[in-house]
């Protein structure tokens, strides 16, 4: 019986690392069709958070509650908390610095803020 779980626990692993470098592939490919920083920088973002978080996890499944597995988990942790705060603090500061949209960007909030406010 225990053999079965560990196949399982080994099937289910590898399927989540596969998962995780699709999400890596795209969002590295991502980054070579998209316009702009900000869409560049979403693209990367996704890849980083699902794929990375997603094969670390995948590492957890395979190895369980051991030393690697719990590191692997913390990290899965520190991935899905810090990857998106750092993506925006970079999108927030590029824009603050005056990074331009590309022209086909439909709804820019920063843009309608800052016009509101020289209005006023």
């Amino acid at each position: 019986m225990s053999e079965i779980i560990f196949i399982v626990r080994l099937y289910a692993g590898y399927i989540l690392i596969s998962i995780g470098i699709l999400f890596d592939f795209f969002g590295c490919v991502g980054m070579i069709r998209m316009p702009d920083l900000f869409n560049r920088l979403q693209a990367a973002t996704k890849g980083v958070t699902f794929g990375t978080a997603s094969i670390m996890f995948g590492v957890f499944v395979i190895s369980g509650f051991n030393e690697i597995g719990v590191k692997a988990l913390l990290t899965v942790g520190f991935i899905l908390l810090t990857a998106p705060v750092s993506s925006h603090a970079i999108a927030r500061g590029a824009r603050i610095f005056g990074v331009e949209v590309v022209k086909t960007t439909i709804c820019d909030s920063y843009a309608d803020e800052k016009r509101s406010e020289k209005r006023d």
